[in-house]
């Protein structure tokens, strides 16, 4: 406005001249203008660093960016963050335009194109929140669109004809991250699908035996997996090229919820795979957003001793439950993967053995124990302590010592089996996907997958080191992907 009301007093210009902003600044306001644009060029700055981090994390969440390392600087705000590789390719992006324009007007060019289809992108969105969000009438989001949205549109408009003086810029890299973010969201969607599809059943995994070659050899087996249910598809490649797996064999999914911190109570759902003579477990692992991942040292403490005490609690509410799928098993019929839970929650989808008070709030179960030896001396003494529950067990034929007898019998070859497979070592088992396109597929899917995405994959942060897996242990197995 102020470069508008100069330009009407001062309509002959110098050809050689260019008309600058502070140029239209009277000569007596000159120096707390200069104060006030430094003071607004750092708040802006600082906006659209912000901002990036934001959009970044966001579009990683949504599987639309490639894994980058995001740092939460605040316990109590959860936009607060910090992203190192993003400020190091702003730093090297601000200093590549102030050097290859060198021009403040061309840089000016840019920015106002930048600002001004920020604007208008922010009132079309806006229009659909009045709709979908605010369940106004589309007259009104009509309105608001053709009021604010025509002004904007005249200062766009404007904009674009500097293009080929600078404006060309903010379109250039914003062409660029959408097809980043086109190209990584469609491959890790088609990804997903396909292990989605090829996915091993459970009847799969319980069939594998003696009878077919495999063995299993001593030790803790941590299948890292993306999908929460099912067999991936990693594992019976691994299977099939290597016939053995370990005695214990764990899936574990590692998760990101959006809280600062996850008790420790509630970080770990545990659940069976199969029957519990087959030693397999399933495990999600929940962490927040503020949430240190431990070393590997600790990390396998925690997960085994939840794994014990996960054991040692549903033995005595799963004796009816796991006869019906050893009976199942023994008759040939098709059974369920247990649901997860937290240690105290666990849930079966047969009928109960016993009925439950629902007046009476939820079971807490006491599970800190020293070694898996001292657990499995705690069996041997004393039954398990359930707080505020009342239970009224159902009558059956056999004799309460003698189930109970059985059932402590049972624990505690399992709580040795699975200290001995610690004592033996953990394996960290990862899938190294190669994506490839399908035959047939037109020649722009084939550079965006087998030369976009692998080239973006290869060049961000792979799961073994977001997952802290050491190097030592861990074991790689190539799944080619044709999407």
């Amino acid at each position: 406005m102020g470069q508008t009301a100069y330009l009407s007093r001062h309509h002959q210009l110098n050809t050689q001249y260019h008309l600058g902003f502070f140029v239209s600044v009277p000569e007596s306001v000159r120096l707390p203008v200069v104060i006030v644009a430094i003071l607004a060029s750092v708040v802006g700055s600082q906006a659209i660093i912000s901002g990036t981090f934001s959009i970044i994390n966001q579009s990683q969440s949504l599987g639309c960016f490639p894994r980058v390392k995001v740092v939460h600087t605040s316990d109590k705000i959860h936009g607060q963050i910090y992203i190192p590789e993003i400020n190091w390719m702003l730093m090297i992006l601000c200093i590549a335009v102030a050097v290859g324009f060198r021009d403040t007007k061309h840089m000016g060019n840019a920015s106002g194109l930048a600002v001004m289809t920020v604007m208008l992108v922010k009132t079309c969105l806006t229009s659909l929140v009045i709709i979908l969000c605010w369940r106004k009438p589309p007259i009104v989001a009509l309105a608001f669109l053709v009021f604010f949205g025509s002004i904007e549109a005249l200062y766009f408009s404007a904009s674009l004809t500097k293009f080929l003086e600078g404006a060309w810029l903010p379109i250039l890299l914003a062409f660029i991250l959408m097809t980043v973010m086109f190209v990584w969201h469609y491959a890790t969607i088609k990804k997903y699908e396909f292990d989605l599809h090829n996915k091993v059943s459970l009847e799969w995994l319980l069939e594998l035996g003696p009878s077919l070659g495999i063995s299993r050899v001593p030790g803790i087996g941590l299948v890292y997996t993306n999908p929460v249910a099912g067999i991936p598809a990693n594992f019976s490649r691994f299977v099939t090229n290597l016939p053995a797996f370990h005695r214990v064999l764990i899936f574990v999914c590692v998760k990101s919820v959006p809280v600062p911190y996850v008790p420790q109570a509630e970080r770990y759902l545990v659940g069976r795979v199969g029957p519990p003579a087959h030693r397999s477990y399933r495990c999600i692992v929940r962490y927040g957003y503020r949430d240190v991942h431990q070393d590997v040292d600790s990390f396998e403490s925690e997960l085994v001793q939840n794994l014990a005490a996960f054991i040692r609690f549903g033995a005595f509410h799963s004796c009816e439950a796991d006869s019906r799928i050893n009976e199942r098993q023994l008759s040939g019929e098709q059974t369920d993967e247990c649901r997860l839970a937290v240690i105290g929650t666990l849930e079966f989808s047969g009928p109960p053995a016993y009925e439950i008070d629902q007046s009476v709030g939820p079971a807490s179960v006491s599970a800190e124990f020293e070694t898996i030896e001292g657990m499995a001396k705690m069996i041997e003494m004393e039954p398990v302590s359930v707080v505020e529950r009342k239970v009224r067990f159902a009558i059956d034929d056999e004799p309460e010592t003698d189930r109970q007898s059985a059932t402590d019998m049972r624990v505690l070859e399992e709580l040795e089996e699975l200290w001995a497979a610690q004592q033996a070592g953990t394996a960290f088992i990862l899938g190294k996907s190669y994506v490839r396109a399908k035959q047939g597929s037109s020649l722009l899917k084939k550079v965006a997958i087998e030369v976009g995405y692998n080239f973006l994959r290869r060049n961000c942060r792979g799961p073994n080191v977001a997952l802290r897996v050491p190097t030592v242990s861990l074991l790689e197995v190539g799944m080619v992907y044709v999407v």
